[in-house]
């Protein structure tokens, strides 16, 4: 029988970093958090928590941790009067998400659930290629992803599209790209990319030119607001999603350097397959959501 104190002690550490933060959330002292822990790889027979900067789990801590964090869930799912009186009853939702959704269209969908439950959101920002991570690690309830196929254990439906246009500021073009969008313009001039693992790029360039460069100038900038910026001063081209350039596009702020080759991106909501009432209405109100304020691809593929 798992002993869902110590369990809590092992969340709290992993989910802040810290022992003493992890202490300060739970009431008890740092030392007091560390007996927990100890306890709990004791009463198992192994490791749970490799004591690193930042501490993280093992790969037996992430499996306790998912099986945690579902049990919580339902647990608060649950009337207030069947808990005891001192149980934490507002719902922490960890959801995996991609800065352009969380910046356009996440938060006018969601709303309407919060006028109904008291609850709290824990966005974990990644690019839409790599949240699934975040749900199969067990690390969040569900996510955004860019992936149809659901991991093991999980359910998986399709929310929309985004769009995004190659764009840029008029003189950037003028300096760059004097005779339009050409692998060799493309490989030289100042571009800016989320991050690494950000392929979007690549993507609109092998729709547009056949082939990517095999080295570009990158700006690698993990801000969907500082990315826009450089973009918008004139300093870097890049991929922005069409809910944000359109106006500026339309007004001649920026220019679309490949306007027939934009690069759809479709979106699936994942998220674990538990009989929760709050994540079925949480996936509903998603996708009520995203059907007004996301492109509605008649049979997206994967």
């Amino acid at each position: 029988m798992l002993d869902y104190r110590l369990l809590a002690a092992l969340a709290a550490v992993v989910e802040t970093g810290r022992f003493d933060l992890a202490a300060r959330q739970l009431l008890i002292t740092q030392s007091a958090v560390s007996q927990r822990i100890k306890q709990l790889e004791e009463r198992l027979g192994q490791v749970l928590l490799i004591r690193d900067n930042p501490p993280r789990p093992t790969h037996a801590g992430r499996r306790l941790l998912t099986h945690f964090r579902q049990v919580r869930l339902l647990e608060n799912e649950l009337p207030a009067s069947l808990l005891a009186e001192d149980t934490e009853v507002t719902t922490s939702l960890p959801i995996g998400i991609n800065a352009d959704s969380l910046a356009t269209w996440f938060w006018k969908a969601v709303l309407p659930l919060l006028d109904e439950h008291e609850l709290l959101f824990d966005l974990r920002v990644a690019d839409q290629d790599v949240t699934e991570r975040l749900l199969r690690q067990g690390e969040v309830v569900g996510c955004i992803s860019a992936t149809s196929k659901p991991p093991q254990g999980c359910r998986a439906g399709y929310l929309g599209t985004m769009v995004y246009r190659l764009c840029a500021a008029p003189s950037f073009q003028q300096h760059w790209f004097p005779t339009g969008l050409t692998l060799s313009a493309a490989a030289r001039a100042p571009v800016a990319i989320y991050n690494r693992q950000d392929a979007l790029h690549r993507r609109l360039l092998e729709r547009s030119c056949g082939r990517a460069p095999r080295r570009w100038q990158a700006h690698y900038i993990p801000s969907q607001e500082a990315y826009n910026t450089l973009i918008l001063a004139g300093y870097a081209y890049g991929c922005i999603p069409e809910q944000q350039c359109r106006p500026l596009l339309d007004n001649g702020t920026l220019v679309d350097l490949a306007p027939h080759d934009p690069e759809p991106v479709r979106l699936y909501w994942h998220s674990w397959n538990l009989r929760s009432s709050l994540l079925r209405e949480l996936e509903q109100t998603l996708q009520r959501g995203a059907k007004k304020l996301l492109l509605q691809e008649e049979h997206p593929e994967g």
